[in-house]
């Protein structure tokens, strides 16, 4: 059974500093047996990044929609896993305001890391706080999930100029924020299932020191440089646009040129 530090010593191991802005994509059956479950997990990565950015992806798209288009940030689930929807609710921690993928943060410049989600019409903007995981060259951690999950590289694909992977069509979405006032925000949203092929990055990220490998718990994880990442994707997205989609990775040209 892991205790709260075995778990900040694997994250030690990682090389992770205590000053990190760090994303955490989990699953959290994938840890194994913590003293106290979810919570432990919780408090080992909050009391670790005290001095940083701790950050959850509280992604909502499974339940806002153009048929269901209201998303309240005290109310609406994550569909992104036990330790998100758990994180979200604990004291201190500040929800950004997009209706479909929003960002849970707790510690230092959380008001500011999450603020103006809701000015855009599309999920991961440049200037939204999914950009500023870039600016802050933060890291971001797969706890048992695999790279499949990697929505920051949704925001990649949307920084392209063209945008990738945007629907064209406007959904008249509305936001309920924490004092229950009402924003009416049209928005794009992500389109297609290209998350499915991020994980042919790997070598890619490997050849660019871009990931380190190791273990939270009985969990194999993975860390990215969130810089190093954009920067490898954006070069690939210059020469092949369509690169995730079903149609070039069925052609059998698989691997990133």
């Amino acid at each position: 059974m892991y205790s709260k530090s075995d778990l900040m010593k694997d994250l030690e191991q990682l090389g992770l500093k205590h000053t990190d802005t760090l994303l955490v994509h989990s699953s959290m059956k994938s840890i194994g047996e913590a003293e106290k479950r979810a919570d432990t997990v919780l408090d080992a990565l909050s009391e670790y990044l005290s001095e940083g950015l701790l950050v959850f992806p509280t992604l909502s798209y499974r339940f806002v929609n153009g048929q269901q288009p209201v998303y309240s940030v005290r109310d609406t689930p994550a569909c992104t896993g036990l330790l998100p929807e758990l994180f979200r609710k604990r004291p201190g921690v500040i929800r950004s305001l997009n209706p479909t993928h929003s960002l849970a943060a707790l510690g230092r410049d959380a008001k500011e890391f999450t603020a103006g989600h809701e000015l855009y019409d599309s999920p991961c903007h440049r200037t939204s706080p999914w950009g500023k995981l870039y600016d802050r060259g933060s890291r971001i951690l797969f706890i048992g999930t695999g790279l499949s999950c990697n929505t920051f590289l949704h925001g990649v694909e949307e920084w392209c100029n063209p945008p990738i992977g945007l629907s064209e069509q406007l959904y008249p979405l509305v936001i309920f924020d924490t004092e229950g006032h009402r924003i009416e925000r049209p928005s794009h949203c992500h389109s297609g299932a290209h998350s499915r092929w991020y994980d042919l990055m790997e070598p890619a990220f490997q050849a660019g020191d871009a990931i380190r490998y190791g273990k939270f718990g009985d969990a194999s994880v993975q860390l990215l440089d969130a810089v190093k990442v954009c920067h490898i994707v954006t070069g690939v997205l210059e020469k092949t646009p369509d690169f995730f989609t079903e149609e070039y990775q069925t052609s059998g040209a698989r691997s990133p040129q």
